[in-house]
């Protein structure tokens, strides 16, 4: 028999998977949009511009994160105190690129991803043997200093446990303008649809190959499909930091929103030992 506590989260997570496909929808309809208004104004549009014309920089990882379908991020109402500190000053980056870029990482060789924020350090033992062209790519960003300055958008609280990061417009919609392959989905700390506390992984829009820049760090079990590349695992200290977020809440009051704490990624970096 199934139990209360059960039918919950299973009704949490269906929820959940329907506000992932009714925002997938409603970003559909919005690229057919502005495909047809650049069409009747006769507008040639280049750059990034064209891409969102064309919804490439739609992307992505919304969403996830538990990762997969992203919510906008709000301002923080003040029900619960702020835990961390003001961010450094700086401004995030704008820049996009059109292809993935070519895998340079040593695949046989150990990465840490450090994310200096405002409520802490987190660091994140990189599985770049499993997931190289994610490793890789994050590598990349980080050295651009695409993550940096950038606000962690999302933080759920019920039926998945989540805080979500990688977007620069804090909006749930932004990416580095190309997507990454799916990888690592058989991963053995994977088991019976769990992803377990610690888990780093990426983003999407609920299709196939459609990661980006978004991922999400699970600061406690949650039930998810095996649709989110996990390609990292937080420290013991970085749990701490993440408990300390978590436990400031998020400003709807629904279980998922932005996060009450002011959590601003004031730095990453990528480092191979």
């Amino acid at each position: 028999m199934v139990s209360q506590e059960q039918r919950r989260r299973q009704l949490a997570r269906e929820k959940f998977l329907r506000q992932q496909q009714r925002r997938t929808e409603a970003r559909r309809k919005s690229r057919i949009r502005n495909s047809v208004i650049a069409s009747v104004l006769g507008v040639v549009l280049v750059g990034s511009g064209a891409l969102y014309a064309t919804g490439a920089l739609e992307q992505d990882d919304d969403k996830t994160n538990a990762n997969a379908e992203v919510t906008p991020s709000a301002t923080p109402t003040g029900k619960a105190p702020d835990p961390c500190d003001k961010p450094a000053e700086g401004k995030v980056k704008t820049e996009t690129w059109k292809k993935e870029p070519a895998v340079a990482i040593d695949k046989s060789a150990k990465y840490t991803l450090k994310l200096d924020t405002t409520c802490g350090g987190i660091d994140v033992a990189l599985k770049a043997s499993a997931a190289p062209h994610t490793v890789n790519s994050f590598d990349f960003l980080a050295k651009k200093g695409y993550f940096d300055h950038s606000k962690c958008h999302r933080l759920t609280t019920n039926g998945i446990y989540v805080l979500q990061c990688g977007d620069p417009t804090g909006t749930g919609t932004g990416g580095p303008g190309y997507t990454i392959p799916d990888e690592n989905l058989k991963d053995k700390s994977l088991k019976d649809n769990i992803y377990p506390a610690g888990t780093v992984a990426m983003a999407n829009t609920g299709q196939a190959n459609s990661g980006g820049s978004q991922f999400f760090l699970v600061y406690q079990d949650s039930q998810l499909p095996p649709s989110y590349t996990p390609f990292g695992t937080v420290s013991d200290a970085g749990m701490k930091v993440l408990k300390k977020i978590a436990d400031a809440g998020e400003n709807t009051g629904a279980g998922d929103g932005a996060p009450n704490a002011t959590v601003v990624i004031d730095k990453a970096t990528v480092t191979k030992s």
